[in-house]
C-alpha cells in the first residue's frame, strides 16, 4: 500500500464526486487518458476494482464506495495540515478557495480580487461561483475555504460573519417611473420575473411577496439578474433585484427602479467557513476587506 500516491487519491476523489472520467479530468486540469491511467494504476496497487466502467458514466464498486470515503478523509486531513501551517505564519498567503453566490459575485468579486492582490500579493485567489447549496456542500467536503452567501445558513459546523445588509428594489418599465409603487399584495398579481429554482434570492423574493406553491402560471424565470432586467426592459414584466446590482444591471436597460414600501425586504450577506478551520483569524480579516469593497461598490 505504500505505493499509493496523493495524486492518485485526489484523482480518485474527483472521479468519485463526478462519476465521469471526462468531468473528473477537467476538474483536475489533466487529460482524460492521464486520469484513467492513474486510476488503473491505483486499482493495480490495491489488487481490486474501484469502479465499474460504462460508456457514459462510471459507478463505484462496494470497495470503491468505502475507499472514496477514506480517501476523502485523508485529503481533508492533508489540507487541514496545510491550513495549519499557513495560520502559523501569521500572514495571509497561499491559495484561497472562496465561493460566491451568483447574485453577489459579479458585483463584488472583481473589486475584491483587485484589493486582495494589492494588500496580499502572496495570496492566490481561486474564486468559485455557484448557488448556496453547492457552496455549502463544497465547504463541508473541504473543497472551499470559505464562501459568501446570504445569512443565516444555520449549520452547527459553520462560522458566520455578517458583512452588510442590502434592500431589494423593484425594477419595472421605464414608462412606469411615476406610477405608485405596488405593495406585496399588488405585486403578487403582476407578472413577476424571478431567478430559476436553486437561487436563495428567488426564495427571498417569493417570501416577500408571500407566494407559495402552487406558483402563478404567468410567473417567469431567468438564469441571471441580467436576464431578468433585460426582460423587464422588453416589457415582459417586473422583477426584484438586490441593491448592489442596480448600477450594473440597469445602466443600459430601459427600466426604472423604485424602493418598496416599508417594511422593505432586505438580506444579510456574510462570509462563512468551517469552525475547525485554523485560518479563522485570516477570514475575519478577509471579512473587513469584503465589507469595505461591497460598501464602496454600493456607494458608487
Amino acid at each position: 500500500m505504500t505505493n499509493i500516491s496523493m495524486k492518485q487519491l485526489r484523482y480518485f476523489d474527483a472521479l468519485a464526486r463526478h462519476n465521469h472520467f471526462g468531468r473528473a479530468a477537467e476538474a483536475c486540469a489533466i487529460s482524460q487518458p492521464a486520469l484513467s491511467v492513474q486510476i488503473k494504476e491505483l486499482e493495480e496497487v490495491l489488487g481490486a476494482s474501484l469502479v465499474e466502467r460504462g460508456p457514459r458514466q462510471v459507478r463505484l464498486t462496494s470497495l470503491g464506495e468505502e475507499f472514496a470515503e477514506r480517501a476523502h478523509a485523508i485529503l481533508r486531513s492533508v489540507d487541514d495540515l496545510g491550513d495549519l501551517a499557513r495560520a502559523s505564519r501569521g500572514r495571509m498567503s497561499g491559495q484561497l478557495r472562496i465561493g460566491f453566490i451568483p447574485t453577489v459575485a459579479p458585483y463584488v468579486l472583481p473589486a475584491f480580487a483587485a484589493e486582495l492582490a494589492l494588500r496580499f500579493p502572496d495570496v492566490a485567489l481561486r474564486p468559485r461561483e455557484a448557488i448556496t447549496e453547492k457552496l455549502l456542500q463544497e465547504l463541508r467536503e473541504g473543497r472551499l475555504d470559505a464562501a459568501i452567501v446570504a445569512l443565516p445558513v444555520s449549520e452547527a459546523t459553520l462560522e458566520e460573519m455578517p458583512l452588510f445588509d442590502e434592500e431589494f428594489v423593484l425594477v419595472r418599465g421605464k414608462d412606469e417611473i411615476d406610477e405608485p409603487v405596488p405593495d406585496p399584495k399588488t405585486l403578487r398579481e403582476m407578472r413577476l420575473l424571478l431567478l430559476e429554482e436553486g437561487h436563495c434570492f428567488r426564495d427571498q423574493a417569493l417570501s416577500f411577496c408571500n407566494l407559495t406553491s402552487p406558483l402563478p402560471r404567468d410567473l417567469m424565470e431567468g438564469s441571471s439578474l441580467s436576464t431578468l432586467v433585460r426582460m423587464v426592459g422588453a416589457g415582459i414584466g417586473v422583477t426584484l433585484i438586490p441593491e448592489m446590482a442596480v448600477p450594473f444591471e440597469t445602466r443600459t436597460a430601459p427600466v426604472s427602479v423604485a424602493h418598496l414600501p416599508s417594511p422593505r425586504p432586505t438580506r444579510t450577506i456574510g462570509l462563512i467557513w468551517r469552525k475547525t478551520n485554523p485560518l479563522a483569524d485570516q477570514f475575519r480579516l478577509l471579512s473587513d476587506i469584503l465589507r469595505e469593497t461591497a460598501t464602496r461598490q454600493m456607494s458608487e
